[in-house]
């Protein structure tokens, strides 16, 4: 495993981080052997939320199981991975439950520690933008996480490029920490940000963090243009028409360029996307969201060789 900088940090990552969120595993046992492989191959980067539920929906929704379970994993472990967490989606619904005001950060950054059984969280991240609260309440609130100690880093998700420039200049104007992430959806199926997002990164040096880096699962390798998706599955009970118009047009052509990549390299579909991923200068880190450890031992294979130019 090549570790790199994580954005505009010293600190050290692997290329591929272990996801833990919208996970389907069975148990917890299931998920803290997939945890506790990743790392065992070399992934050092584990990205998590206080959101996040492992397990699948016949256990029902519990916001912070993923980070109870990570817990258990990091009693042996924790000065061998570098582990994010995140703060604003709704854990529940009352009024403060949501969103990045001072008061919701301060209690779940205390509620995520307790969970995951740590006195810090390496990268804490803003989980989507808040618009009804003002961006310097949340930057002052994370600088005060990393003065305490309690958070070493912090990061944004699924910010545009104005909101993220924002961000920037009042932690630069107030002397805060700056943001040394941003944590987007971007793959061979969504380029969306390479318009506007990726010149920001360049100016201002911050590393990326690819979700979904696999479309979703579409270029998993379970998917295929033409062909209903398996029953049971995200795309067949949740957004069956999305699925078909994705898989017309550019989406097919995309799917099809990757598979006969895939056939001419014997690589498979998800090796040759995630590859793709990870080869673009402004992406500093993919996130795997395996649910097995078949899976993630498969996606582990995109690294240590390169697509060509023509590829």
């Amino acid at each position: 495993m090549e570790y790199v900088n994580f954005g505009s940090a010293g600190v050290k990552v692997s290329p591929i981080a272990l996801g833990l969120g919208l996970r389907g595993q069975s148990s917890a046992q299931e998920a803290q052997r997939l945890i506790e492989h990743a790392i065992a191959c070399g992934i050092n980067l584990i990205d998590c939320a206080n959101v996040y539920n492992l397990l699948d929906g016949h256990h029902g929704h519990r916001p912070g199981e993923a980070e109870t379970i990570l817990a258990r994993v990091l009693k042996t472990k924790r000065d061998d991975v570098v582990i994010t967490s995140k703060v604003t989606s709704a854990i529940g619904p009352g009024p403060n439950d949501s969103g990045f005001s001072r008061y919701h950060i301060m209690r779940e950054v205390e509620r995520s520690l307790r969970r995951l059984e740590t006195d810090h969280i390496d990268v804490y991240i803003l989980h989507q933008f808040d618009r009804n609260t003002p961006l310097e309440e949340a930057v002052r609130a994370l600088d005060d996480l990393t003065r305490q100690g309690k958070v070493c880093y912090v990061g944004c998700s699924n910010f545009v490029a104005w909101q993220i420039c924002r961000g920037l200049w009042i932690q630069d104007t107030i002397g805060a920490s700056p943001f040394i992430c941003v944590q987007n959806q971007y793959s061979l199926m969504n380029r969306t940000d390479e318009r506007e997002l990726f010149p920001l990164l360049t100016d201002r040096g911050l590393g990326m963090m690819a979700y979904s880096p696999l479309g979703v699962g579409l270029l998993s390798g379970a998917y295929e243009p033409g062909v209903a998706p398996r029953s049971g599955s995200y795309w067949e009970t949740r957004q069956r028409k999305t699925y078909d118009t994705v898989f017309r047009g550019t989406g097919a052509r995309v799917y099809e360029t990757v598979a006969a990549i895939a056939a001419q390299r014997g690589k498979t579909v998800a090796q040759i996307a995630l590859n793709w991923v990870i080869s673009q200068p402004r992406i500093t880190v993919a996130i795997s969201g395996s649910d097995t450890i078949e899976q993630l031992d498969d996606n582990l294979g995109a690294l240590g060789w390169c697509l060509s130019e023509n590829e």
